[in-house]
């Protein structure tokens, strides 16, 4: 049985969550603010953190960066702020995925289920490195280099970089990077991609123009001749 932490200071929707959760059969805790949600995870472990962003005391960021220090866990990021800034610096952050309210409880618990089956099943193809001009990805060890240097990305860059590096030189459309990387058919807007494919340039450098964007069609990567 999966557990889920529900972190939010409105009852009211820490309810909604909790009823169609127990009813999909997780094993459900909840958590008032970011501060108790770090003290729960500490002592707890679970598949999965429903985190609001706007609490008292501790907001749902902070609390989500200090639990991820400590632990490899997945959050969902709610917010009544959906703004573009909003979004990117959640993903920025490192978080799995970020759902303005209000939501469909239905669609969140189709997200919490997808998210919660490529975490446990995210071990890497042993296929060892990749590269692509200066850009060198280690399968094994999860990491990225750009010359030599070791670059830190989120969960979601580093899957989008390997799945653009495994297709080096193809067209990849919005759908099929949302569908490999989310694991689903995305139910937002797909700009999701393009805010990732946006935060990714930024930490290849140099190397950023190797992304390129096909008009109508999508993304590939490619050495710049």
């Amino acid at each position: 049985m999966s557990k889920i932490l529900i972190v939010d200071d409105e009852p009211d929707i820490v309810e909604l969550i909790k009823r169609y959760a127990l009813r999909e059969g997780f094993e459900v805790s909840c958590a008032e603010d970011g501060q108790q949600a770090i003290e729960i995870c500490m002592r707890e472990d679970f598949d999965i953190i429903i985190m609001d962003v706007m609490m008292p005391d501790t907001d749902g960021f902070t609390a989500s960066r200090r639990i991820r220090e400590k632990k490899d866990i997945p959050v969902l990021m709610l917010s009544a702020r959906g703004s573009e800034y909003d979004k990117l610096f959640g993903f920025e952050s490192g978080v799995d995925d970020y759902v303005t309210k209000p939501f469909s409880p239905k669609e969140l618990m189709a997200r919490i289920k997808v998210i919660i089956r490529r975490h446990s099943s995210a071990a890497p193809k042993k296929e060892g490195r990749l590269t692509c001009g200066g850009i060198e990805l280690d399968t094994l060890g999860h990491e990225v280099f750009i010359d030599g240097e070791k670059t830190e990305l989120t969960a979601k860059e580093y899957g989008i970089l390997l799945y653009l590096m495994r297709n080096r030189g193809i067209v990849l459309s919005r759908d099929k990077i949302l569908s490999e990387v989310w694991g689903y058919d995305y139910f937002g807007d797909d700009r999701t991609v393009d805010w990732q494919i946006k935060l990714l340039r930024s930490k290849l450098g140099k190397y950023r123009d190797f992304i390129h964007t096909i008009r109508g069609a999508g993304y590939k990567l490619e050495a710049e001749n």
